[in-house]
């Protein structure tokens, strides 16, 4: 009892019981938690941690027997293909069957623990389906943190796999049963929480000086010291000290039993240590230099660290983070309103705002967010204040910037929104660079805009009939798609060439200026891939001749995030190599593509045609789009190492709009464009399932059509010496020797589809195999003479279906050729769909077809034979997988009309209800890059608009 006179006097506070639960992603957030526990602890109070992080991490800084340790795994955060690169779709999977299959057991078995411990707060870093648990339990939770697992997994879905999307919905919904989250320094949007209350950088204090903890590692004080500072790294990965520059050392965090013996120590790193080198985003508030990653997966280390040796610490923000969360949870559980609610409700809805926008991108297409939307210094440290905001409303039209001087834009809104977007990046440099997303801040240094860029186009495409045919010598008939990829490209000499700070550092190094190639990609995000890439030239030559196709391919795979540049400097090797062009200049190339990727509309090819044109024009070479489209095949078959035909090149290169392109792949001769009649159209669908030529299915199947042929070439050649030798009776000598030509020229079929049907069914197919092991053909038939596959011994592949598939095929494309002109009726577009449906099944027996192609086709019959209330007969005649199958889109057939597109627009619906993912629709045509040719640009000396 207090004494009389004691007005002052308050009594101590209760024991508080925390439940503190925490992600189990990496050992960052366990980091930035110990902190806020110990400050709890030290008060007095009671927490009870639930992680699946090791105890070691919380005991070795917190000795105390008020903090409990609990193993437990309620989400997974990111799954990680390696160090560096992320795997949406694999995380996607890994977070159902962590929080969301076994979601109902999970809050049972969370309430109860709850409360069995008396809790009286809930903490959360930043575990969702405690929140809802929390809720349940009836009381009150707080999250800490700077992101929310809805909007990073929002962006994995648009990559990804939209079967997922209400895995976000859920998470949103969880962290909205949250009462308050204290927001960190360096947050991205998180609409899903109701309160937010900003709290400083949760920095552990230090124990021990500098010189102390040298002194215990037994490191000089003047040496210089590398901490790295996170693992993941691949079986037998080494450190090798040519990596450092002379004299420095290196602490590695090797293994688990490592890291427990450094622990105690292992935050005092940071104060004894000269560079960190980290996989973290705190750059946005400190000052830092970015390593590309195939420089630190190949050890290209030393001019990044001796540049980050310049630099100076910057950050000037308080770092009590732990000490003002820890109060606020503690007044929290007292049950003190710690929120001024004045705010939250614009917080929120500029934060579901920008979130919006974020969400909205789509490769090729810029959404910019309006700077009235964006987070305000105050807020974050980092953006413009208020008072340096401008709006958006004198923007100038797309061409005023630019004058001009070869080629036209032909009426294409595509093309004018990316020169738009160019005019775009010539102000960047002028506003906040944090505001902007790291492809547009690279692009816009990329360019000297008083000199001339070189623009080529060139569109994806939707395989109408041939599809994988194409590589046993099909005629195909293909149709250039509306959505096409830009690129943009510029020299110069290497002296005057804009450099990346990476990139300056890297000349500085070596002995003097060399010619670089900068390249980068717009959508990169989207695809979870590195934004840039840059390489010097020389890196593509061995001494006085160009590198290997081979060894390009183990260069451009060495970072898994920026294999993708292999389909675009892949182009500047294949003319070295081919035509023997020899690249002087520097080149800066920006890739901006809408041909969305994984869709089976040959987005790939798209790039590649598209690059290689620009450069040619660039460069003042003369290629024919046919032997362009040859040349970058080469790109994907041996740069990239994906074995696709040339139809998808051919294509992109040599189409027309609203015609398709027939063309016998042998190699690649175009017969002819055949125009779409007016009472027909063709759209495309995807499925959202990814489709990669580059996978087994794909590969698999070739190999076997190959074998296939092999097969058929040794039993004619069999036959040929039976016919030659045998005395047996035949109906005439002009038989025997007719047959006998025949015969021989089988026996040195060069193309599958030269073989008819007749033959195949009469002399050949029953002695096709379904399946043989690889080393079964290899012993008997020796190589199955294709370049760009290889046999795997160990393997099974199916062989009749593949072999079949390509002989009726191309038997199907001549039906429907002929087709096309037959007029314009009911049962000519039945019988062009009726050769759709044979295609789309004929894919499903070589095992390249998927449910989700097989749904939208399945959709399609359904409207085509379903009787309407008004007797009114359908639209949509027919539909089938595209491309390499395994996913991707279908092409379907329909009529000219109102009713096929409400019945395209139903069927999208209908899909969406099912799966949850609403196709993409392709609806349009455009010109190929041969068509299109190119644009050379250069910006304006005056303000006044250029006629076009």
């Amino acid at each position: 009892m207090a004494a009389a006179g004691d007005a002052d006097y308050s009594p101590p506070p209760r024991r508080v019981v925390f439940a503190f639960y925490l992600t189990g992603h990496g050992f960052g957030h366990a980091t930035r938690a110990t902190e806020v526990v110990r400050h709890l602890v030290t008060a007095g109070h009671e927490v009870h941690v639930a992680t699946a992080v090791p105890e070691f991490v919380f005991t070795a800084e917190v000795r105390s027997p008020r903090l409990r340790v609990r193993r437990v795994l309620l989400d997974c955060g990111a799954v990680q293909a390696d160090a560096l690169t992320v795997d949406p779709l694999a995380t996607l999977e890994k977070y159902r069957e962590t929080a969301v299959v076994p979601r109902e057991s999970i809050l049972r078995a969370e309430v109860e623990w709850l409360s069995s411990i008396k809790a009286d707060l809930v903490v959360s870093d930043v575990v969702p389906v405690v929140c809802k648990a929390a809720a349940d339990a009836g009381i009150r939770s707080v999250c800490i943190g700077n992101f929310s697992w809805d909007v990073i997994y929002a962006e994995y879905i648009t990559g990804a796999g939209y079967h997922h999307q209400s895995i976000v919905w859920q998470i949103a919904e969880d962290y909205s049963c949250c009462d308050i989250l204290l927001r960190l320094p360096g947050y991205c949007p998180m609409p899903a929480f109701r309160d937010v209350i900003d709290v400083p950088l949760v920095v552990r204090g230090l124990r021990k000086s500098r010189s102390e903890v040298r002194k215990e590692l037994g490191i000089e004080e003047n040496a210089k010291v590398l901490v790295f500072n996170f693992g993941g790294q691949p079986a037998g990965w080494e450190l090798k000290q040519e990596w450092l520059p002379d004299g420095w050392i290196c602490l590695v965090k090797l293994d688990m039993e490592r890291q427990v013996r450094l622990w105690p120590i292992s935050y005092h790193l940071y104060l004894f240590a000269d560079i960190i080198l980290m996989k973290s985003h705190f750059c946005r508030i400190c000052l830092s230099i970015e390593m590309i990653g195939r420089d630190f997966l190949t050890g290209h280390w030393k001019p990044y660290l001796l540049r980050a040796l310049t630099l100076q610490p910057c950050y000037n923000g308080q770092i009590n983070g732990g000490e003002v969360a820890a109060q606020i949870l503690q007044d929290t559980a007292a049950g003190k309103k710690c929120t001024l609610n004045k705010f939250n409700g614009a917080r929120r809805l500029q934060d579901a705002i920008v979130l919006g926008y974020q969400l909205q991108r789509a490769p090729g297409r810029d959404v910019g967010i309006p700077d009235w939307y964006s987070p305000s210094k105050t807020e974050t440290g980092v953006g413009p204040t208020s008072e340096n905001i401008e709006t958006k409303g004198n923007a100038q039209s797309c061409f005023e910037d630019f004058e001009i001087r070869h080629g036209n834009l032909q009426g294409l809104t595509d093309t004018m929104a990316f020169l738009k977007t160019l005019s775009g990046l010539t102000g960047i440099e002028l506003k906040s660079p944090e505001k902007q997303p790291r492809e547009r801040t690279a692009a816009s240094v990329l360019f000297d805009w008083e000199e001339e860029i070189y623009i080529a186009r060139a569109p994806g495409r939707l395989d109408v009939m041939g599809g994988i045919a194409d590589y046993s010598g099909s005629l195909v008939l293909q149709m250039p798609l509306r959505e096409a990829c830009h690129v943009a490209v510029q020299r110069n000499h290497p002296s005057k060439q804009k450099l990346w700070k990476h990139a300056q550092a890297r000349q500085h190094e070596s002995a003097g200026v060399v010619p670089v190639v900068q390249i980068v990609s717009f959508g990169s995000e989207l695809s979870h891939r590195a934004p840039t890439f840059d390489m010097d030239l020389s890196d593509l030559m061995d001494g006085e001749k160009p590198i290997s196709y081979e060894k390009a391919r183990e260069f451009f795979c060495r970072d898994p995030s920026q294999k993708w540049a292999a389909y675009v400097a892949g182009t500047i090797l294949v003319l070295m190599t081919e035509l023997g062009v020899q690249f002087t200049d520097s080149m800066s190339i920006l890739v901006s593509s809408a041909v969305p990727e994984g869709k089976g509309v040959s987005s790939s090819a798209a790039v590649e045609v598209a690059t290689m044109s620009a450069i040619v024009a660039a460069y003042g070479l003369n290629i024919t789009p046919r032997d362009l489209a040859l040349l970058c095949q080469k790109v994907e078959n041996h740069v990239v190492g994906a074995p696709c035909g040339v139809m998808d090149q051919m294509t992109s290169a040599c189409g027309e709009a609203n015609k398709l392109l027939a063309m016998v792949c042998q190699p690649a001769e175009v017969k002819e464009l055949v125009s779409i009649p007016t009472h027909m159209r063709f759209w495309g669908l995807d499925s959202g399932i990814r489709h990669s030529i580059g996978g087994g299915d794909y590969g698999s199947v070739r190999v076997g059509t190959y074998m296939g042929r092999k097969m058929i070439k040794c039993a004619a050649s069999d036959l040929v010496s039976k016919f030659l030798t045998s005395e047996a009776p035949v109906q005439s000598d002009c038989y025997k020797e007719d047959c006998t030509d025949l015969l021989k020229s089988e026996a040195a079929l060069e193309y599958l589809c030269n073989l008819p049907p007749h033959r195949y069914e009469a002399v050949y197919a029953k002695d096709i195999p379904e399946v043989i092991t690889g080393d079964a053909f290899l012993e008997k038939y020796g190589d199955h003479s294709d370049t760009v596959t290889i046999i795997d011994p160990n393997r099974c592949y199916s062989v009749k279906a593949p072999t079949r598939h390509p002989i009726y095929e191309n038997f199907r494309v001549e039906a429907f050729k002929t087709l096309l002109v037959a007029g314009d009726t009911d049962e000519q577009l039945s019988a062009l769909g009726e050769l759709m449906y044979q295609c789309h099944y004929s894919y499903s027996a070589c095992g390249l077809g998927s449910d989700g192609t097989d749904r939208l086709v399945n959709l399609v019959q359904e409207m085509q034979h379903r009787k309407t209330s008004d007797d009114g007969s359908s639209g949509l005649f027919g539909a089938k997988i595209t491309g390499g199958g395994s996913g991707g889109s279908v092409c379907v057939i329909g009529r000219n009309c109102a009713r096929s597109s409400e019945e395209i627009v139903e069927i999208q619906q209908r899909y969406k209800a099912a799966t949850g993912y609403l196709p993409i629709l392709f609806d349009g045509s455009s010109p190929g890059a041969g068509k299109f040719g190119y644009l050379k640009i250069r910006r304006c000396s005056s303000s006044s608009p250029i006629p076009i």
